[in-house]
């Protein structure tokens, strides 16, 4: 059984502030098997794994970790909500994963600038807007550099300092959001003054942001896809 089980089982159970042993009661097991199933421990059937779908009120696929959406449903890139309504992309078979993507990003980011709002840290707008900058930035320089006759002096840093110099920067506002977030006050730098207001769970993310809510959990899904992927290169080799 899919390794999301035991995760989201338990995530659904906490979000819902209901106590192990009330859940195992309701679901009809001993508390010392949902504990297994939640640890990843043991595997359950069928019959528990629709009764759990039930008591969640998610479908199966969401339990197992096959959809990020609660219901089970998938999207495709024309029930995505665009940004802009009068810059809707002009979809073709060739730019049915651009256009899914950039709405995927660009969707999911109204989640996170709002997120950043309620914060209270300077610190963390600012490097974590300069972080997202920079990796479009460097982006950008490596599709744009495909082609050897464009202007290099486009951008006034070198091509061959381009790469590390915007890792670095990369790291040093992520070490900055890193420290903001913990309550770390760092020179000429805040902390998060608001985490009261970050408080969060499926549930009030899909109600606050229902436009974007999908964008965001699919954007999840396929970043966690994609680092999932590294370890089984690794494993393989």
């Amino acid at each position: 059984m899919s390794t999301d089980f035991a995760r989201i089982m338990t995530l659904l159970r906490k979000e819902r502030h209901v106590s192990q042993k009330k859940a195992a009661e309701d679901l009809g097991v001993s508390q010392g098997l949902l504990s297994h199933y939640e640890k990843g421990k043991r595997e359950c059937g069928l019959d528990f794994l629709v009764r759990a779908a039930d008591y969640y009120n998610v479908s199966c696929d969401y339990l197992l970790g096959r959809s990020p959406e609660p219901e089970g449903k998938t999207i495709s890139v024309n029930e995505l909500p665009d940004e802009d309504p009068n810059q809707r992309d002009k979809v073709t078979p060739g730019s049915v994963m651009i256009a899914f993507n950039k709405k995927l990003i660009s969707n999911s980011l109204n989640v996170f600038f709002s997120m950043l709002t309620k914060c209270g840290s300077s610190t963390v707008i600012k490097e974590a807007s300069g972080y997202l900058m920079l990796a479009v930035y460097k982006m950008f320089r490596y599709v744009y550099s495909a082609n050897p006759k464009n202007d290099q002096n486009f951008f006034m840093i070198d091509k061959t300092m381009a790469p590390a110099s915007s890792d670095a920067a990369m790291s040093m506002a992520q070490a900055k959001v890193a420290a903001a977030v913990s309550g770390v006050v760092t020179p000429g730098e805040d902390a998060v003054s608001e985490a009261d207001e970050l408080v969060m769970t499926t549930q009030s993310l899909a109600e606050e942001y229902p436009k974007y809510y999908s964008s965001m959990v699919n954007l999840i899904k396929n970043s966690e896809s994609r680092i999932k992927a590294l370890g089984n290169e690794s494993k393989s080799k």
